[in-house]
């Protein structure tokens, strides 16, 4: 019910385009913006191109929210605040970010199967997919070496913040005692395994993937 109310609110939020034409994605934008493609087949056998733009840098002035932008067929069709839901034909579009990029960019049917967006060819996005093709075995390997850099940073993180709750003078040492963290990093070893986990979720949103406590943590 919670998740049908949210969903419904998204769809409200989504503002009419204005019709302008969609720029091509240059090779500086890697890290700043998201372009994603999904092309369906009318009745009439015509195909029809989809296509949500995301400029990571770009917030909505009153909000401070990013912005999705939906191009049919080349041209600006909708836009709104993320999350965005965008009716299409056949279902949704639904368009999540999170802090290092997007988390989800999904066709969902009208029989709420799930389809991800194409990424055009150029982005981060596109380059990281064209690498799991072409080489399968190291885009696994660098997945999951992704995944342990942010483990031991949330492991780190968790370790630091009971050390320092532990220490407080109206902490909860009077109950469960001191806690002293056995991993003692100095200001530049902290700083190595910061943009360590930022470059690993980074990795991970170019291939959508998000968890709450990985990702969510390193956020």
């Amino acid at each position: 019910m919670f998740k049908d109310l949210r969903h419904r609110r998204a769809v409200q939020r989504v503002r009419p385009g204005d019709g302008r034409a969609l720029k091509r994605f240059r090779w500086w934008q890697m890290l700043s913006r998201a372009l994603f493609y999904l092309r369906l087949m009318n009745d009439d056998g015509q195909q029809t191109v989809y296509a949500v733009d995301v400029r990571h840098q770009h917030q909505h002035q009153s909000s401070g929210k990013v912005i999705a932008h939906l191009y049919l067929d080349g041209r600006h069709h909708a836009e709104s605040k993320v999350p965005a839901v965008f009716p299409v034909q056949g279902g949704t579009v639904e368009v999540r970010a999170s802090a290092f990029g997007l988390k989800r960019c999904h066709y969902v049917t009208t029989e709420r199967t799930e389809h991800r967006l194409i990424p055009d060819p150029h982005s981060a996005e596109g380059r990281r997919a064209r690498l799991d093709r072409s080489h399968p075995a190291l885009s696994r390997w660098i997945g999951f070496l992704s995944m342990i850099v942010l483990a031991i940073g949330l492991l780190l993180l968790i370790l630091q913040l009971t050390e320092q709750v532990t220490r407080a003078p109206e902490g909860v040492a009077r109950y469960v005692g001191t806690f002293t963290s056995p991993i003692d990093l100095p200001a530049w070893g902290n700083t190595v395994v910061g943009l360590c986990t930022v470059a690993a979720s980074t990795e991970r949103a170019l291939r959508l993937r998000y968890h709450w406590l990985l990702d969510g943590g390193a956020g």
